[in-house]
């Protein structure tokens, strides 16, 4: 949808203001019916402007001269040329994809480089990406089993050309070499030290070479003549040993899985285990590098519990130190937690192939070029299975600068993991023209953003890393990753959404003209699962308000659900090196000072407070925010709270609507199910509530309802309606958790027992054990105040003079 005008107020000196912030979500592979985008990919470069600094490509907002064969681009007003087979066949009535009206995103399938082995390569139909899974060895011999499992049976759902490999990991890294027939063998690096990619690749015997370099680089090395030279499609020796077709290898690699067995090292009663797992991810990354350095892939994480030994340690192996708390981190007194970071950090440097703190703009520029056309292939992800903390914390760094995913569960053998991991791998139905049958997934993707000299980009937030480039249209207002207009995301898949925030450039004189209209474009590439690189270009047009003393067509055009994860996303961003209670002040000032803006009321008269429609339930947002775990860190570990706010910020619009503000559903014999308001009066003894949080789905039986249960009155066949409204929530939340990953956890409870806090907890508590049961529904025992009690003091503070 059209950027819209977010709630981003605070104090001049702290940087957001209500004067120009706004943003948009974008979702890069969203798919988008045949009426708004062709379907195929265009088999052609796209036609880029010429404009100094811009390069934006051709779309249904450019002006077209037919007689002279221009086109005019909205966003620099330079006149470009066509090339000869546009010229030749465009008309007013024969015109190419990109300006049909309608179509205001398209994707291309760039063509292959003749002179790139690497595309040569891919040509031949060898450019399957590779999936490395890294398992913890220290975990139970029972979740071993539970993992070794899991991992078969994804192997049945890979390409068969997908490349796979397997490294454990325990006191030392065991690297296994899966093309090896004859018996197990692996090689084993030690646990206590990091590995670049060199020494990866001299230690395993992968013999590098300069085959998948670009082409000006092999011309050099070569010096002759670039068409008389014939490119080198070798494979690295690491394909075939380490890594291979999983038609080759999945007899071999099953009987390793089975095979395995729990670290060896005896472990003293006093100490924890020694667990390298930061070094295990360093193995696997210089692996992928030396392997298979343009081809996409992922390094799959599965650890059970926190890395105490080598690089990456987040604590120690005495059992009398504790794991780092909330309250130690921010009192610093998590003496390894800095030096982690820090090593995550690097490895994220490592993966995406850009230096966050380049010495010189060419150096830069050179990063920039390379991170664009082939960096950030390799994807980390994590699942992490354990009672205790494992790290998410540290290495969430790592995760989201290679758009990786996170699963967090209490065990491997739990649905939340087994069914997570399952649907990594889901694929396009076969019908899909161009994709069917693929994964979706995505590798190596950076993305663009052009705009109108309106307005300017002051950052992103989500799964994505900045590339430093500087561009007329970056403001100096930072919002997130700021200080560009272009990010590397790494992996992608049809749920990964990033936020765009926008500053409102100088005002001018052209502004004032009421059919002003503003445009902006997204330039996303990336390698789709056949090899090749697409390029996706979404461009957007609307209106342009100048008036101050007219907010009306901004009350018009305020999108609230958008507005509340735009805010949610800067909330969290602000987390990190904020605390939290600034925060929460923040979005209550924020929020005071939108209604004060936009509210209809007379000065000092709470009374006649009254909120346009456009806003109406923004302040219903807001207060469920406040009490989410995005932002209450009570009752949840460093690791939770990373885990939670990593989702929301990676999540697209409706699943993030439902992490901030849960949806319920209430069950009864007065008629079918409806939704229901998220309050305590909700509750009734003849009701079934179904609560979906995203991360938890829970059905909830009201005393009545629990006791009738019990009592199997569902049995009987006189009680055919009462079994059918047992029925209806669980099959309701079957078709909740079928379609979302992570798989949420399933809960089935009664009212007034133990696991009924999961609903309790989210409920708006306006009946307290203080306002007692006059109302009706059930008390929740809490100090929180309730939405009625919010809302009147919003009211109050946002009419003051």
């Amino acid at each position: 949808s059209p950027p819209v005008l977010p709630m981003l107020a605070q104090q001049p000196h702290r940087g957001y203001t209500l004067r120009g912030a706004f943003g948009c979500l974008y979702t890069p592979l969203k798919e988008v019916s045949a009426s708004y985008m062709p379907q195929v990919a265009l088999q052609y470069e796209p036609i880029r402007c010429v404009g100094n600094q811009c390069r934006a490509v051709l779309n249904p907002y450019c002006q077209v001269d037919f007689m002279s064969k221009l086109w005019t681009c909205p966003f620099c007003l330079t006149r470009n040329h066509f090339p000869p087979h546009y010229a030749e066949n465009i008309s007013e009535t024969n015109l190419p994809a990109e300006l049909i009206p309608q179509y205001g995103t398209c994707e291309y399938e760039l063509p292959i480089n003749p002179h790139d082995p690497y595309q040569q390569q891919q040509q031949q139909g060898s450019a399957a990406p590779a999936f490395l899974f890294v398992v913890d060895t220290c975990v139970h011999a029972e979740e071993l089993a539970e993992l070794a499992d899991s991992i078969q049976q994804v192997l049945n759902l890979l390409p068969e050309d997908a490349l796979v490999g397997l490294i454990t990991y325990g006191t030392n890294v065991n690297v296994h070499e899966v093309g090896f027939e004859g018996c197990s063998k692996s090689f084993i690096l030690r646990g206590d030290k990091e590995y670049e990619t060199s020494r990866v690749a001299e230690l395993l015997g992968i013999s590098r070479g300069n085959q998948f370099a670009p082409p000006q680089q092999q011309h050099q090395n070569g010096g002759a003549n670039p068409a008389a030279q014939q490119p080198a499609l070798h494979l690295p020796s690491g394909v075939g040993k380490f890594l291979l077709p999983v038609s080759e290898c999945s007899f071999v690699l099953e009987n390793m899985l089975e095979d395995l067995q729990k670290d060896p090292w005896p472990v003293p009663s006093d100490k924890r285990t020694a667990r390298c797992t930061g070094v295990a991810l360093s193995v696997a990354m210089g692996l992928l590098d030396a392997a298979i350095p343009r081809r996409g892939g992922r390094v799959m994480l599965f650890t059970g519990g926190p890395c105490t030994s080598g690089p990456g340690a987040i604590v120690s192996r005495l059992k009398t130190e504790d794991m780092r708390s909330h309250t130690d981190l921010a009192q610093n007194k998590a003496p390894l937690h800095a030096a982690a970071c820090e090593y995550y950090a690097k490895l994220a440097g490592r993966a995406t192939g850009i230096d966050p703190n380049p010495k010189n703009k060419k150096s830069q520029q050179n990063q920039l070029q390379q991170q664009l056309q082939s960096g950030a292939c390799h994807v980390v992800d994590i699942f992490a299975c354990s009672l205790d903390q494992v790290g998410m914390l540290e290495m969430k760094t790592l995760v989201e600068a290679t758009g990786g995913l996170m699963v967090l569960g209490d065990s491997f053998g739990q649905s939340v993991f087994k069914e997570s991991f399952k649907r990594v791998f889901r694929r396009w139905p076969s019908e899909k023209p161009g994709d069917g049958d693929a994964l979706m997934m995505g590798f190596a993707a950076s993305m663009e953003v052009m705009t109108s000299r309106e307005f300017k980009v002051s950052g992103a937030i989500g799964p994505c890393s900045s590339l430093h480039k500087m561009s007329p249209n970056v403001s100096d207002l930072e919002v997130g990753k700021g200080g560009t207009n272009a990010w590397s995301l790494g992996g992608i898949d049809p749920n990964t959404t990033i936020a765009v925030y926008f500053d409102v450039a100088t005002a001018t004189s052209n502004n004032n003209n009421p059919n002003k209209r503003r445009f902006l474009q997204f330039l996303t590439r990336y390698q789709h699962m056949n090899g090749r690189t697409r390029l996706r270009s979404t461009t957007l047009c609307g209106p342009w308000h100048s008036d101050p003393n007219d907010v009306s067509p901004i009350r018009a055009s305020f999108d609230q659900e958008a507005a509340a994860i735009l805010t949610a996303r800067l909330a969290v961003h602000r987390t990190e090196t904020e605390d939290v209670g600034d925060v929460l002040m923040w979005v209550d000032r924020s929020l005071i000072r939108l209604a004060a803006k936009f509210a209809d009321y007379r000065p000092d008269d709470p009374s006649s407070f009254r909120l346009p429609h456009a806003f109406s339930i923004y302040p219903q947002f807001m207060f469920h925010l406040r009490r989410s775990p995005f932002l209450q860190l009570f009752n949840s570990s460093p690791d939770e709270a990373s885990y939670y706010r990593y989702i929301l910020t990676r999540e697209n619009t409706s699943n993030s609507l439902v992490m901030i503000q849960p949806t319920l559903l209430s069950y009864s014999f007065n008629g079918p199910p409806q939704p229901t308001l998220l309050d305590s009066q909700s509750v009734r003894p003849d009701t079934i509530l179904l609560l979906d949080t995203f991360f938890h789905v829970v059905v909830f039986h009201g005393e009545t309802i629990a006791a009738w249960r019990e009592m199997k009155y569902h049995q009987q066949e006189e009680h055919a309606s009462f079994r059918q409204l047992l029925e209806a929530p669980q099959d309701d939340a079957q078709l909740i958790m079928d379609s979302r990953f992570p798989v949420p956890r399933y809960i089935v409870c009664d009212q007034h027992k133990s696991e009924a806090r999961f609903l309790m907890a989210k409920l708006n508590p306006s009946v307290t054990h203080h306002t007692g049961e006059g109302g009706g529904g059930a008390q929740v025992f809490t100090d929180d105040v309730s939405l009625r009690v919010f809302m009147e003091h919003l009211m109050k503070l946002s009419v003051q003079s």
